[in-house]
């Protein structure tokens, strides 16, 4: 104690300690009594902390203190803005034009291009999650857990990432939140040419997969689904869109322009559901949703949005969680990453777990169970190239798979994953 109060010495060895220890207390000796010193400090300090309990925020225990005390929403006395009733819904002004300004502003910026490969667009994934903690305590854990695969899933194939913690639109809350923030995304980076939408419970469990951006020149929207389940069936469950692409063009923001009016939250929102559970296939009875609002469109629109929309299925853009989570251990011993399917799945979605909130739709025990499971699939890929791997799929603990070299140069780097060719400089 005395060490860290008055100093380790100028060097830290024990005999300057002691020297220094010997000054000090020689100059507080001529100065006053040490005693009485620190009952004075005593006094002070005591006095301090009377002061700050009696504000209510002395604890230093984080468990014992009330959170909401300083979570609250900030009401300066002006009204937020309210929309005219007997207007329909728009996420914003009207806009015709937009490829046309997207293409002046694309050749006024020739820095900043729209595909930073051949073959290879500018692509921004989009995820976010509640202002707010998570109604559980472990929610949050697994939204760190979440943001952080994602963040080396990105940083592998030379993709952005945009973290959103804010409400953009009151009126738009829940499902629909997406819907806001992708637009203003999408016209505040013109240089993006794919803004890829990724639900915080969806983890990437493929990371050497890349993405068939070719097969996608001629479409702009792309989201895991089967024609025959939307156009011949319409059942609410034929696609999902918590894991999809957008190109940013006129069209996008057209589709967004369709899709939203169903999102308000109130009466437009319940009659809305009612109009979808009627519509579609096996749909239960709840308010709108993005998902089978997006279904509806598509099958009673088809020649107008149709064929712009690839229904991707051939790999995971997204994967149930619940047929992939127990088949991990033998996809490691009969697969290996970059295939993106059902044999190494690129996305695996806990769709129904809600671990940020109070209850589900699945038991907790197997939805965290299966999520620390997920993440560690996905976390092998990385840590793999360093020479670890964890324990097991159901432990937090790594070992070590590869013994230390003095030529560390020469290691393979056999998944490609620690210099992609395409984030190579051309020269």
């Amino acid at each position: 104690m005395l060490r860290g109060n008055l100093g380790a010495g100028k060097f830290g060895t024990p005999e300057k300690d002691l020297d220094e220890l010997r000054e000090t207390f020689s100059y507080i000796r001529k100065r006053v009594e040490p005693r009485r010193v620190l009952e004075e400090a005593t006094v002070v300090a005591q006095g301090q902390q009377k002061a700050t309990d009696s504000t209510g925020s002395g604890t230093n225990n984080y468990a014992e203190f009330d959170i909401t005390k300083i979570l609250k929403d900030e009401d300066d006395g002006v009204p937020e803005f309210k929309r005219d009733p007997s207007q329909p819904y728009s996420l914003g002004p009207n806009i015709s034009d937009w490829d046309e300004q997207r293409a002046e502003w694309l050749k006024k910026n020739p820095d900043f291009p729209n595909f930073i490969a051949e073959n290879k667009p500018r692509v921004l994934l989009v995820t976010g999650s509640s202002p707010k903690p998570c109604e559980n305590p472990v929610g949050d854990h697994y939204l760190l857990k979440s943001i952080k695969n994602k963040i080396d899933y990105c940083r592998l194939h030379g993709i952005e990432i945009f973290y959103n913690m804010a409400l953009l639109d009151a009126e738009m809350a829940g499902f629909w939140a997406k819907l806001p923030l992708i637009r203003k995304l999408l016209l505040s980076h013109p240089e993006v040419e794919f803004l890829w939408w990724m639900d915080s419970d969806a983890m990437f469990t493929d990371m050497a997969f890349e993405l068939p951006w070719e097969r996608y020149k001629d479409h702009n929207f792309v989201m895991h689904g089967w024609n025959e389940m939307i156009y011949d069936q319409k059942n609410w469950i034929g696609l999902n869109t918590g894991s999809f692409l957008l190109r940013n063009c006129q069209w996008s923001l057209d589709i967004l322009d369709t899709w939203s009016p169903m999102g308000p939250k109130g009466k437009i929102r319940e009659e809305a559901g009612k109009l979808l559970t009627r519509e579609l296939k096996d749909r239960p009875v709840f308010e709108a949703d993005d998902q089978s609002a997006m279904v509806y469109i598509l099958a009673t629109q088809r020649e107008k949005w149709g064929n712009k929309v690839y229904l991707e299925n051939a790999y995971y853009l997204h994967g149930y969680w619940g047929i992939l989570v127990d088949r991990y251990e033998e996809m490691i011993e009969n697969y290996h990453p970059g295939l993106g399917d059902h044999r190494w799945p690129l996305v695996t979605h806990f769709v129904g777990c809600k671990p940020c909130g109070k209850f589900g739709d699945y038991p907790v025990e197997r939805c965290l169970k299966q999520m620390d499971r997920a993440f560690n699939f996905g976390d092998n890929q990385i840590l793999q190239m360093y020479g670890f791997t964890h324990k097991s799929l159901a432990s937090r603990r790594v070992i070590r798979i590869r013994n230390e070299t003095n030529n560390p140069l020469e290691v393979r780097d056999d998944l490609g994953l620690l210099h992609p060719a395409f984030k190579a400089v051309k020269v």
